[in-house]
């Protein structure tokens, strides 16, 4: 596997710079991981899928998880949720064994497609569902929740559509609704899977300047995502899965042709340009 930095990838904590644009060293991440997946294995049903997964994520890290359909990057997610159980290895939180009442710190934002989107709920009464991880939702919103809620809602320029069917929101409102209501649980971590996929440019750029101001608030997000153009474009760190894993590391490092081949079992072309990574598949040969 390649792994660049010995899995410390602090010279670009939290950073959405292009490559090549160095942090202050100050930014080093150091001491214990937020997370930490020691030789993880997990199955669905009776396939693997994950297989001796190891992977930290630092206090404060951007990370996007990359990999083919069925690599197993909602797995891994999942995982770290309890949501699907580890069938080797365990997963450590701070240096601790994850339990069920460390996951109130961690924000989970799943793929739009999987929600109800005919199911009659505003987009305040989503958004307060974020409470529920901190056990006040059977008590109702008190004064001091009101202000929070408004305050997150604003962050997230969703202000004055409270009353509204998210149904009715764009792609990007929609999922700035599904990132407020993990954002209530006050997280240390939010993973989020696919939060691009469907949306539009102008959709895109939303949700990650969302994601960069949670990121540099402190927060450490971890994502999953098809797209390499765009990891490579915004995000500081990337992990190549495919049940095992392949490399990690900075993506103007670790997007390479070698390393593309074994995430996807297929051929990559990879350019450099100007300081930017740009990625292609490489046609097939016509037979004759």
């Amino acid at each position: 596997m390649v792994d660049a930095h010995d899995h410390r990838p602090g010279d670009q904590a939290g950073s959405l710079h292009p490559p090549g644009v160095e942090e202050h060293p100050s930014a080093e991440f150091t001491g214990v991981p937020l997370i930490e997946l020691c030789e993880v294995g997990a199955n669905y049903g009776d396939t693997p899928a994950l297989q001796d997964v190891s992977l930290k994520v630092w206090p404060g890290q951007f990370m996007a998880i990359v990999g083919p359909n069925g690599g197993g990057k909602t797995t891994l997610l999942r995982t770290i949720l309890k949501m699907i159980p580890v069938t080797r290895g365990e997963i450590l939180m701070r240096g601790e064994k994850l339990r069920k009442s460390s996951l109130e710190r961690i924000g989970y934002v799943p793929q739009l497609e999987t929600i109800d989107w005919n199911f009659p709920i505003t987009v305040e009464e989503v958004i307060s569902m974020g409470f529920f991880n901190n056990n006040r939702w059977f008590r109702g919103a008190g004064p001091e929740e009101k202000v929070k809620l408004q305050d997150v809602m604003t962050r997230l320029n969703l202000t004055g559509l409270g009353s509204r069917h998210i149904r009715e929101l764009s792609g990007g409102q929609q999922q700035a609704v599904f990132l407020g209501r993990a954002l209530l649980g006050d997280p240390q971590l939010i993973l989020l899977d696919e939060p691009t996929s469907g949306l539009d440019i102008r959709s895109r750029d939303d949700v990650i300047h969302f994601l960069h101001e949670i990121n540099h608030s402190g927060v450490a997000i971890v994502i999953t995502a098809h797209d390499l153009n765009w990891v490579a474009a915004h995000l500081p760190w990337a992990v190549c899965l495919n049940r095992r894993m392949i490399a990690q590391g900075r993506p103007h490092q670790v997007f390479n042709a070698a390393v593309l081949r074994d995430t996807y079992s297929g051929e990559m072309v990879v350019f450099h340009h100007d300081g930017m990574v740009m990625i292609g598949e490489r046609p097939h040969a016509p037979h004759t």
